[in-house]
């Protein structure tokens, strides 16, 4: 993934085939943290918990089928995700770029969990869990060309 331009409004992205289809099988995965991970409290002092649970667990599922959606329109979107001769152009806005960060981290630290929460490699991949892995490492590192991009040197005049 080489970023091509940056501006202000725009990062240009060029990822070769091979790297564009790996970005298109690691979104694919989305969403992957589980919605029973996202307790509304580890105490159970609150009034009215599991109906506030509900609510969250909703809200949550709504979301990730809004993101969902976006993700699916960002991808049909020649403007935005364009197949070329040396692979595919990836143009995003600052807010596209943050918010495909929040759904990279989504897909890595949902493999992560998904995996047992390893503090290291875990000691064997099989074919269960292998694909976790695959997609934790991959996400980390779009977000961390992303992250690099966002960062970067100056605009382009």
């Amino acid at each position: 993934m080489k970023l091509i331009r940056r501006s202000h409004a725009r990062l240009v992205f060029l990822l070769g085939h091979r790297e564009g289809n790996l970005l298109l099988q690691v979104l694919k995965r989305y969403p992957r943290v589980p919605s029973a991970h996202q307790p509304i409290s580890r105490s159970s002092l609150l009034p009215n918990q599991e109906e506030t649970q509900r609510l969250l667990d909703e809200a949550l599922a709504e979301q990730r089928a809004d993101c969902k959606k976006q993700l699916r329109a960002l991808l049909a979107d020649p403007r935005r995700f364009e197949k070329v001769d040396a692979g595919f152009r990836l143009s995003l806005s600052p807010s596209d770029t943050e918010w495909l960060l929040q759904v990279l981290n989504d897909i890595r630290v949902g493999s992560w969990i998904i995996l047992g929460s390893p503090e290291a490699k875990p000691g064997s991949l099989n074919t269960r869990t292998a694909a976790d892995f695959w997609a934790m490492e991959l996400a980390g590192a779009f977000q961390a060309e992303l992250l690099q991009a966002l960062e970067g040197g100056e605009d382009d005049q």
